[in-house]
């Protein structure tokens, strides 16, 4: 990933946050088979990995071997920013479209588990944190389940954990503007519906953090 100095983004806060906020991390590997990619929610465990799990049928834990290395990709808020957000175009009009984006490479080891127990604790992490978020006091538990039924989903499944090694991050926020156009573009992205974008963006201001 091409990451110019300024769009650099190296606060393991912010890196964790882009991470947690957009968990469906693209999974790529190289194969016998060729390149392959994954769409898999993805949390952060206790002890530092990324857990996960894949169903029983997706080749992906029998075309991928033990300890070989795979690139997680976690992309975050993006959004389309006009040049008519820069109140300096109007004086030279020297600007071009571009876009804002956050981006979170991982890279590690992916190891798979067929073990019950690796499987409901994979399970369990990740719906102990969504449905808590989704539905507070009401969240759905394992236990909710018939324990046949929840069995029989688990035997469809394969556990997997990425030992990271290394991460990459990006975060093109408009940091290379001059003030005014940086204000201009927050605007600009609220009054076009990409809130969250210009939240993310207002964060990065002197007193916001």
């Amino acid at each position: 990933m091409y990451v110019p100095p300024h769009f650099h983004e190296i606060r393991p806060d912010e890196i964790a946050a882009i991470i947690e906020t957009a968990p469906l991390a693209c999974i790529v590997a190289q194969t016998g088979k060729g390149l392959v990619a994954n769409h898999i929610p993805l949390l952060a465990a206790p002890d530092g990995t990324l857990i996960g799990h894949v169903a029983l049928a997706n080749d992906m834990h029998r075309l991928i071997a033990d300890g070989q290395e795979v690139l997680a990709i976690f992309r975050g808020e993006d959004a389309y920013v006009s040049p008519n957000f820069y109140p300096s175009k109007a004086e030279h009009h020297r600007h071009v479209p571009t876009w804002n984006y956050q981006v979170v490479h991982a890279y590690g080891a992916i190891s798979f588990q067929h073990d019950d127990h690796a499987k409901r604790a994979a399970v369990g992490l990740l719906t102990r944190k969504h449905e808590r978020r989704l539905n507070g006091t009401q969240a759905w538990r394992m236990a909710d389940a018939p324990a046949d039924y929840l069995q029989q989903m688990l035997n469809g499944i394969v556990a997997l954990r990425i030992a990271l090694r290394r991460t990459l991050a990006k975060s093109k926020l408009s940091q290379n503007r001059e003030p005014r156009d940086y204000l201009g573009t927050i605007a600009g992205l609220k009054a076009s519906g990409y809130q969250a974008m210009a939240e993310r963006m207002a964060k990065r201001l002197p007193g916001e953090d």
